[in-house]
């Protein structure tokens, strides 16, 4: 099941309390403040993964705290730095604060972002030591490393991108031009998350069938939306069966802008998918009536022809490396 929302807590650790001690031992009965350090507490960090599952583990596990720092030792022994926490997130996270609304998004695999600072380790009795007092009995405690809720949404990173209403054929094109074995079958939003299959190095997504009001939140709705928006073309699944191609075409254009209209911007090809259930001259009437109404070519495929997906192969090749 993939996970792509989740609401987790982040606690780093606290800073180590400073040392009351005074030196004592066989040659030294009343001897001065010796009281060390306490450590500091041990940073958050997310750092980006490779792996749209990356979320999975919260699912349960809602709180992550660092460790805390070691309090100060005797003969001015400086307590442990509590360990850092490095939580693995996936690229093309969206990470929102809850309380403050700031955002970042996780697009690095190399490199450490700080998402809680953990506290300072206060000083021993040895730091405060003065010309008029030789002989503090305080120290000083640890200050509470920072804690926060953030809200974690996952944006899946594809280059391409297989919208369409529901049963338009998605999954099983995703499966004949990748290595990808989603769940097919013959009936509405058999896929309930979206699939991810490489295309040699270009990544696929079959986004779940999206129907009229998904901007609303209706049937999946927004639940997949937004993994539309990282990619860099959109392939417009229509199944050749369907009487109305034209309306299933600007019914998910309609939503697609009212979710974000810059969506209605992003670079598209029109697909007429199952072209094997119909003749071949049924195909090419359909084809021609759609582009003298749309203003817009179609291209067709079926997954039984070879011909045709080594075309759409090459179609869609040549547009990500242009």
């Amino acid at each position: 099941m993939l996970v792509d929302t989740v609401t987790i807590s982040v606690k780093a650790g606290n800073g180590g309390n400073g040392s009351v001690h005074f030196r004592r031992n066989a040659q030294t009965a009343r001897g001065g403040p010796d009281g060390g350090n306490g450590g500091n507490g041990g940073n958050v960090y997310f750092q980006g993964i490779d792996d749209i599952l990356g979320l999975q583990e919260f699912r349960f596990k809602k709180s992550l705290t660092a460790e805390n720092g070691i309090k100060g030792g005797r003969q001015n022994l400086f307590g442990r730095n509590g360990k850092d926490l490095v939580v693995k997130i996936p690229l093309g996270t969206l990470v929102t604060n809850t309380n403050t609304h700031e955002q970042f998004e996780i697009t690095e695999t190399n490199k450490k972002i700080l998402v809680a600072k953990g506290g300072i380790g206060g000083r021993g009795n040895n730091e405060f030591k003065t010309a008029t007092d030789q002989a503090p009995h305080y120290a000083e405690k640890g200050t509470v490393g920072e804690e926060k809720e953030l809200h974690l949404e996952l944006r899946i990173i594809a280059d391409i991108g297989f919208i369409g209403l529901p049963n338009a054929g998605k999954s099983s094109l995703l499966q004949a031009l990748t290595n990808a074995t989603p769940k097919i079958g013959n009936y509405p939003f058999t896929t309930l998350e979206p699939n991810i299959g490489m295309m040699g190095n270009i990544a696929l997504a079959d986004i779940p069938g999206l129907i009229e009001g998904a901007s609303k939140g209706k049937g999946l709705g927004t639940e997949f939306l937004r993994h539309t928006e990282k990619t860099k073309l959109l392939v417009h699944c229509i199944d050749c069966t369907n009487t109305q191609s034209i309306d299933s075409y600007t019914t998910i254009r309609k939503e697609l802008g009212a979710y974000s209209p810059t969506m209605l911007e992003k670079p598209e090809i029109i697909l007429l998918t199952k072209t094997d259930l119909i003749a071949p001259e049924e195909a090419e009437k359909k084809v021609k009536d759609m582009e003298n109404v749309l203003q817009k070519k179609v291209f067709t495929v079926s997954i039984l022809d070879d011909a045709s997906l080594t075309t759409l192969h090459k179609t869609l090749e040549a547009f990500i490396s242009s």
